[in-house]
């Protein structure tokens, strides 16, 4: 035998044995990495799909939260780890989008190096505002920063979170010049904007919703396509008047690059039933998700919207003076 028709013949055992293993899959317990501290919100969620994914793969799901570097630590493991199905990612628009934006050199090509497995959830953004802001609507909302600009300042979990760069999207509309006040996490924000001490933020919708119902904020609107049925009566930016400000924070699963594609399938599947599951539906809406719909699910449409969110918000870092750390 010729070392061509050698070498030839083991490339194909070789790829037949990887078919083969990728049928199989998974014949041992799989991991999948939450890039953020146990407890949060992508944490909880991740923890409810996981059991349901694994019952229907027929293998243990293991939830390991890699928290680091905005989230980038743990996304950067599961890039570096074999493609073989047995590690996965829960990632989200900061660790796959905002990441790309705000740093030199991230850990990762986000575009590249993963394999796009199923988009699941949305968490839209919502604006909220002091409660004496003299502004009951998005209209009167846009009128008074307008006016006040100057003097005005708006809160964020911090500077490139999921509450800063939806405001940064707004202000940027409106074509507004306000003063961004970060702060050490979601919480301590929002404790300023119902003491009077900060203007407005755009905050996650599980918690600035609850604030809104209880009169501690003023709900001015949602940042979303559609209304949300934690606060059903609130109308969405478009609906008052300022179209295509919409901003969520949206979770998916990936796996490494190279991911057979038997495997991305069935993973994918799995996914998808686990989110049809009536039980699983309600738990994640009543976290405030919205479940996205079935052809939004398939990695074909993954792929291309995770190089669509990076090019939308690198747009906005880069229109709003943002230098990348």
């Amino acid at each position: 035998m010729s070392a061509i028709r050698f070498f030839a013949a083991v490339a194909l055992v070789v790829m037949l044995g990887a078919q083969a293993s990728a049928q199989d899959w998974p014949t041992r317990p799989m991991t999948l990495v939450v890039p953020f501290a146990a407890g949060g919100g992508v944490d909880v969620s991740a923890r409810i799909q996981a059991q349901k994914m694994g019952e229907l793969l027929g293998r243990s799901l293991i939830v390991d939260n890699m928290g680091g570097a905005s989230g980038m630590t743990g996304a950067a493991h599961v890039a570096n780890s074999a493609p073989d199905g047995y590690t996965m990612l829960i990632g989200n628009s900061g660790t796959q989008a905002f990441s790309q934006a705000l740093n030199k050199a991230p850990l990762y090509n986000a575009a590249t190096d993963f394999t796009s497995v199923a988009l699941a959830t949305e968490s839209p953004r919502i604006l909220i505002a002091r409660k004496d802001l003299p502004a009951d609507n998005l209209q009167q909302f846009i009128a008074y920063v307008k006016a006040n600009q100057s003097k005005m300042q708006f809160g964020s979990a911090g500077v490139g979170s999921g509450t800063h760069l939806p405001c940064v999207l707004l202000n940027l509309a409106l074509g507004v010049n306000v003063t961004h006040v970060p702060y050490r996490g979601e919480g301590p924000a929002q404790q300023d904007l119902i003491g009077g001490r900060i203007d407005y933020m755009c905050s996650t919708i599980q918690t600035g919703a609850a604030l809104a119902k209880q009169g501690a904020v003023k709900g001015i609107a949602v940042m979303a396509p559609r209304r949300v049925p934690i606060i059903a009566d609130l109308a969405t930016t478009g609906e008052q008047g300022l179209p295509g400000v919409e901003a969520s924070v949206w979770n998916a699963f990936f796996l490494p690059r190279g991911a057979p594609g038997p495997i991305v399938r069935k993973l994918n599947k799995a996914m998808s039933d686990t989110l049809d599951d009536p039980a699983v539906h309600e738990r994640l809406e009543d976290l405030g998700l919205e479940i996205v719909s079935p052809e939004r699910r398939t990695p074909e449409y993954l792929a291309q919207f995770v190089a669509k969110e990076i090019a939308r918000w690198t747009k906005v870092v880069q229109a709003a003076g943002i230098k990348p750390r």
